[in-house]
């Protein structure tokens, strides 16, 4: 899924089960970052108060704490970004399957998720829940495919409709599937095996994502690979619907357990709208945000003035560095961060903190079901 979903849609949510617009702007805010959170070394300037760094190259720092990295930049294609991130946070393993590799295809609301979930829900900790509503969340538009670079991932035929307007997305979208019924179809899958690493849903373009695509594909479902091809339907609208359903019910007892974050005039009864803007036939990522923002106005969740409505990823930087620049903070090593007054108390450090918390869960958890990935 996308910021429309992870941020706008877990805002909404939130607001229609009664969390204070802080609580919920912490709570998407968490869910997104996860897509965002690229820096995994931060070498500081000197010791935060109440704070205590890890020491590396005998220089006090924070590290390994990305949720993601560019899937552009060839050097983070290695193990360690693989099962950290991407495995961890996206396409969290289903648990199933007579091999490791099969063992680590998403399939949704998977063990460990659930697992981690229910540990989440306990915790005073709306950071921790926003992080795992993310990696829930896509194991329901992920699922089939794995982390890893692997033959899992290696689909052929992918199909869809595309009905939507013409913007450069669906102008391509639209390419690739008369190319896919045309005499040139290999040439379609030649490419994509060329160009798209058999890394997650490289394959599958942004399909997976797109909240109102029903879409096809062939995968070798064998378990050594030995070329017996089947073809998966995705059909995004009940994808998407189910994700939100579960984490509609999710919210409403997390907030039932920890009614200190309850706005008592907020909520909404009939929650159909919200499902409507999740799933609504829209060409780009802007204007499904742009639904987003109107519905919660519309629907008085949030006023127009409220900066919840707009979501920053450097939001929680600036608040928590005192020398902060976007261009010294937006790569995978920042040099001499300098932590603010608030430093302990402010959500990056909070995130931080989560971070280490899910991986620890989720490494345990994964072993207790069957598996074993080596760090």
């Amino acid at each position: 899924m996308k910021i429309d979903a992870h941020y706008y849609g877990i805002l909404a949510f939130c607001r229609a089960c009664g969390f204070t617009k802080k609580a919920a702007g912490t709570i998407a805010y968490a869910s997104q970052y996860v897509d965002d959170a690229k820096i995994n070394h931060m070498v500081l300037a000197k010791k935060p108060k109440n704070v205590e760094p890890e020491t590396i190259d005998g220089k006090l720092a924070f590290f390994n704490m990305a949720t993601c990295h560019a899937y552009f930049q060839l050097d983070t294609y290695n193990y360690d970004a693989m099962i950290g991130n991407t495995c961890a946070f996206h396409f969290v393993p289903g648990c199933q399957g007579n091999s490791f590799t099969r063992k680590l295809r998403c399939k949704e609301q998977s063990p460990i998720i659930e697992a981690i979930l229910e540990k989440a829900m306990q915790e005073n900790d709306l950071v921790k829940l926003g992080i795992v509503l993310h990696a829930y969340a896509d194991t329901f538009s992920h699922q089939g495919f794995s982390g890893l670079l692997s033959k899992v991932n290696s689909i052929e035929n992918l199909s869809a409709t595309v009905k939507a307007p013409l913007t450069p997305a669906h102008i391509i979208k639209k390419w690739v599937m008369q190319l896919q019924k045309s005499k040139l179809g290999g040439a379609l899958d030649r490419a994509l095996h060329t160009m798209a690493p058999a890394y997650g849903h490289g394959r599958a373009l942004s399909f997976p994502d797109t909240p109102h695509l029903t879409w096809t594909y062939r995968y070798d479902f064998s378990d050594n690979f030995s070329s017996q091809f089947t073809t998966s339907k995705a059909i995004n609208p009940d994808r998407f619907n189910g994700a939100f359903k579960a984490i509609h019910g999710h919210l409403a007892n997390y907030l039932e357990r920890h009614p200190e974050f309850k706005d008592p005039e907020a909520g909404l009864e009939d929650v159909t709208p919200l499902f409507d803007t999740l799933i609504a036939e829209v060409s780009t990522d802007k204007k499904r945000i742009k639904n987003w923002q109107k519905a919660m106005v519309d629907l008085k969740l949030l006023d127009a003035s409220d900066k919840e409505l707009r979501y920053d990823q450097f939001a929680w930087l600036k608040d928590a560095f005192s020398n902060f620049k976007k261009k010294t903070y937006e790569g995978r090593k920042v040099e001499r961060a300098l932590a603010g007054p608030d430093f302990a108390e402010s959500d990056w450090y909070q995130f931080y903190q989560a971070v280490h918390w899910y991986k620890e869960h989720f490494f345990k958890l994964a072993e207790e079901n069957g598996v074993i990935i080596p760090r």
